[in-house]
């Protein structure tokens, strides 16, 4: 039998036949750059070239990082900031929602700020900006979090309040502070009100208790967070290297969402105050960690950033389990997308429509590990090759040690064929530990736990896993508990006790 076989074919046939295609990569000369101005992020899977990253090439500094809980997104970013310390001396800011980051900050030498645990922040404090500008900011902060948009009235004398307060304390609206003079707080704004309604002639006297009620939220006793003498030196805060603001502390939200648009708003002031600088590299980093109600909004000021940041130097760093939480104007325009394990099929059809890269890449993306990432950039010059693609692992200053704990044994055929049914979950240790401490286990169960799973190679069905926790001593209440907050459904936990007691 005949091992070729010859076939007659016309030319413009032949020509539509692609016998080489393009490598799903960039060139080595847009991945591998100075070492002395880039940050090295890992290894391309296609071509092992090393991935160090710069944004001389790219449209800005900015970079988003998706990816399910557990996946490495707060790897990345510890990775990432410790790095551009070293090669540029940035400063970081982490807006941190969740406490997630006080522990590393602190081994790193970092500066820790935790609001609601003992440090406090007046967000009537200029820090050199103008009154009347700050207080347009405080007035754009209650539109996002509040419905006071919806009533102009409440609006408007909230804002003359405002205004009243800085002008009662000395302040002239359209001017620099003078240093040293002390800013009032929302006490005084709320007193201002207060006084207003006892005269008993306002016109509207349900607009005004409706407008006192709103700033009262942020300057009751107890919750007097932002109403207080601030007990953190803003002018400094850029300059200070690795700083936390833990928000962990807070009671809710909107708490936590206010001090973020503050910081952000102070942040975006300085940044144009020092100007553009001739030293090489980044100034700043300023990260938002699941702050969805501040990266959401088209009013918040990490918008500005992403506009202006480039010429100032600063960049901004947006993580989010879910990239619809975060607004269009941001994930559009950010230089870098860091694509981490993508649970949800409509999380990857929005990824795939904003960012178009090819089905290659998106059956990629669906196969990728903890810690493996897919890179998209949008460069500065046009380009002629693919602008996505996969690095086999970001790696990190220290070993990622992940713990993965498989479902498979336990779903049936078709729960197997279902593509939005996790098969495993995989956490960095960091992570499990803090989520074994946010369920109330002990330090010493929490080691003999980790002990085991490290002898089983890290790696455990939903079965075993239950038994080792029980066998920690652990209450049924307290692993249900648990799992759950770890994301997995009440019907597999139950499958898990029938094998696991």
């Amino acid at each position: 039998m005949s091992l070729i076989k010859v076939q007659k074919i016309m030319s413009n046939e032949l020509a539509k036949r692609t016998f080489i295609s393009r490598p799903p990569e960039p060139p080595a000369g847009f991945l591998l750059n100075d070492p002395t101005d880039s940050v090295f992020i890992g290894i391309t899977r296609r071509f092992g070239v090393p991935f160090t990253w710069t944004y001389n090439i790219l449209t800005n500094p900015h970079i988003s990082v998706v990816g399910i809980t557990g996946s490495g997104k707060s790897f990345f970013v510890k990775t990432f900031l410790i790095r551009a310390s070293y090669v540029w001396g940035t400063s970081a800011i982490i807006l941190d929602w969740a406490g997630e980051y006080k522990a590393w900050v602190k081994q790193s030498g970092g500066t820790i700020i935790s609001f609601g645990k003992g440090d406090y922040l007046n967000i009537m404090d200029l820090s050199g900006m103008k009154p009347i500008d700050r207080s347009k900011q405080i007035m754009n902060s209650l539109d996002i979090l509040t419905d006071i948009s919806n009533f102009p009235e409440q609006r408007r004398i909230t804002s003359e309040a405002l205004e009243q307060a800085y002008l009662n304390a000395g302040f002239i609206l359209a001017s620099a502070p003078v240093p040293g003079k002390e800013a009032p707080t929302l006490k005084d704004v709320a007193h201002l009100l207060d006084e207003k309604l006892a005269e008993g002639t306002y016109e509207y006297p349900a607009e005004l208790e409706n407008a006192i009620y709103r700033l009262r939220q942020f300057s009751r006793e107890g919750e007097d967070y932002f109403a207080r003498k601030s007990t953190i030196d803003l002018d400094k805060i850029i300059s200070s290297g690795l700083v936390d603001l833990d928000l962990s502390g807070l009671p809710d939200e909107k708490f936590r969402a206010l001090a973020a648009l503050f910081m952000l708003q102070t942040l975006k002031e300085k940044m144009r105050s020092e100007g553009w600088s001739a030293a090489k590299g980044l100034k700043a980093l300023i990260v938002l960690d699941e702050a969805w109600k501040v990266a959401s909004d088209e009013r918040s000021d990490a918008i500005t950033i992403i506009r202006e940041g480039r010429k100032y130097q600063f960049g901004l760093i947006v993580a989010s389990q879910n990239p619809t939480d975060i607004n269009e104007a941001i994930f559009s325009n950010v230089g870098t997308n860091i694509i981490l394990k993508i649970k949800f099929q409509k999380f990857m059809d929005y990824l795939q429509g904003s960012l178009n890269f090819s089905q290659f890449i998106r059956s990629e993306i669906g196969k990728l590990g903890v810690g493996q990432a897919a890179i998209d950039m949008a460069f500065q010059t046009s380009s002629q090759f693919p602008s996505t693609f996969i690095i086999n692992r970001v790696i990190g200053e220290v070993p990622l040690d992940v713990y993965t704990i498989t479902l498979a044994d336990m779903l049936n055929e078709s729960e197997m064929r279902d593509l939005t049914i996790l098969k495993e979950y995989s956490f960095e240790k960091p992570f499990l530990k803090s989520k074994f401490i946010d369920s109330n286990i002990n330090t010493d169960a929490i080691d003999s736990i980790l002990s085991v799973l490290d002898s089983k190679n890290r790696i455990v069905d939903l079965k075993e896993f239950v038994r080792v926790l029980l066998a920690a001593k652990l209450s049924r209440d307290a692993v249900i508990s648990f799992l759950r907050s770890i994301g997995i459904s009440d019907s597999i936990i139950t499958r898990s006790f029938s094998y696991g007691e």
